[in-house]
């Protein structure tokens, strides 16, 4: 018998037995706890996972499957021109509306495939704080000085983060630089406007299935945008299907008849389902079931098996991670989402009375809670409406907006799957600390 193994078992069997034992359910604030874990969990996977995230690991598979190593190594490797490789990386997040999750499997992508450290940090950070709606929506709700804070805060924070990581890690990013020198990409398979138009039409699907609802002071461009999204998201989607045909070589019929389920199922899903915010879950999960079953059935490409393939891969690594962040965030902080407010373990008050003011102290508590909340794409911005209502101070305020979009505790653990955890903590330290100065310098003169 093995004795430590045996001991080993022993003491989770105890440990699961005396915390069930002296679950405080009696409690009225670990029961709201709960009920916040429990909400905040349903929320993410009803409005984000299969909106979101299921789009992004086919974006992500697509980078790791049919973007060429030369074009990685040109834009982000280590020995690519910093000049360009970091001004790809910060201005990629004006194009991609995703939230600190989402961002996640095409940071993965890129980085294994032999992106530099710097410049997929600059990506990773990017992603989710320069988003064209999200500086959009800080200056129309939050005021013009914030919203231009907040832009040249984050493209700022982006490019100094990635180069800050690069020089801590050198010798790292030394030997990659010396093993990249040696390495003799093979030729491009297809031109390279192929690949970026498929690859953008699956952005551009992602970018309008989750364009959220506009306010009634906006432009009538904006409002006429999310009236039609659907419509929008339809058509580009009839724009995949040529490309699937043209460029990836599937067979037509097998395309055609995915298209066409996916289009009934649309039709059909309000005659089934009550809620209308879920009424789009059901076409995309159509589309996506097919799109998976036609590229695993091709015998005639083996890429697109393996673009298959490389988005499960994403999926399985990411999404466990995914779910023990999120079910931890909203036990710890709550669930705050649609006018929805339910409090944590950590009572929002004791939050609220820590931001006030303009102190380093205030500025450091709004970046590092903003760093373990999980905040979805533009929801941070009405949130911190509320905060500053309830006595938030502008430097916070603007504390929380850097930090908190780019990172959430889902998004540390995953990272740190990635790049391990010395440089997770690396990395969330700059971010915490450079959002706690910029907070108290921007609170100090506004």
């Amino acid at each position: 018998m093995d004795t430590k193994k045996e001991l080993k078992i022993l003491l989770w069997t105890v440990a699961v037995f005396m915390t069930a034992f002296f679950l405080p359910t009696e409690s009225e604030r670990f029961m709201t706890a709960v009920s916040a874990t429990l909400d905040l969990a349903k929320w993410y996977a009803q409005e984000h996972v299969v909106l979101c995230l299921l789009p992004a690991f086919f974006i992500a598979g697509v980078i790791a499957v049919f973007v060429s190593q030369r074009s990685v190594l040109r834009y982000f490797g280590a020995n690519a021109r910093k000049c360009l490789s970091y001004t790809v990386a910060a201005v990629s997040g004006g194009i991609l509306a995703v939230c600190s999750c989402t961002i996640l499997p095409l940071f993965t992508s890129i980085y294994k495939r032999g992106a530099g450290l710097g410049p997929a940090i600059a990506f990773l950070y990017s992603g989710p704080a320069i988003s064209v709606l999200s500086i959009i929506l800080t200056a129309r709700i939050l005021g013009f000085e914030m919203g231009m804070a907040r832009i040249i805060g984050a493209v700022l924070f982006s490019v100094i983060i990635g180069l800050s990581m690069s020089f801590i890690f050198r010798k790292e990013e030394q030997a990659k630089k010396e093993e990249q020198m040696n390495i003799v990409p093979p030729p491009e398979k297809r031109p390279i406007w192929q690949t970026s138009f498929h690859f953008f039409m699956l952005v551009l699907i992602l970018v309008f299935a989750n364009w959220g609802a506009p306010d009634t002071s906006d432009a009538r461009v904006w409002q006429a945008v999310f009236s039609y999204k659907w419509y929008i998201t339809g058509a580009l989607s009839l724009l995949l299907c040529g490309a699937l045909i043209k460029i990836l070589k599937l067979r037509a019929r097998w395309v055609v008849f995915g298209a066409v389920a996916t289009g009934c199922s649309a039709l059909l899903a309000p005659l089934f389902i009550g809620q209308a915010k879920l009424v789009p879950l059901v076409p995309m999960l159509t589309g996506i079931t097919a799109l998976s079953v036609i590229l695993l059935s091709d015998k005639g490409n083996e890429e697109n098996r393996e673009w298959a393939l490389a988005s499960w891969g994403f999926a399985k690594q990411i999404l466990p991670l995914l779910a023990i962040g999120v079910m931890t965030a909203g036990f710890l902080l709550g669930s705050t989402h649609d006018h929805t407010a339910i409090a944590g373990v950590i009572p929002n008050r004791w939050i609220e009375w820590a931001v006030g003011g303009n102190s380093l102290l205030s500025n450091f508590f709004a970046s590092f809670t903003g760093a373990f909340m999980y905040f979805a794409t533009l929801t941070e911005v009405p949130i911190i409406q509320g905060l500053l209502a309830s006595g938030m101070g502008k430097g916070p305020a603007l504390a929380l907006l850097l930090a908190g979009p780019s990172l959430s505790l889902p998004n540390m653990l995953v990272i740190r799957g990635v790049l391990g955890t010395k440089k997770t903590i690396v990395y969330v330290m700059l971010v915490i600390s450079m959002a706690t100065l910029s907070g108290f310098v921007f609170g100090s003169f506004c």
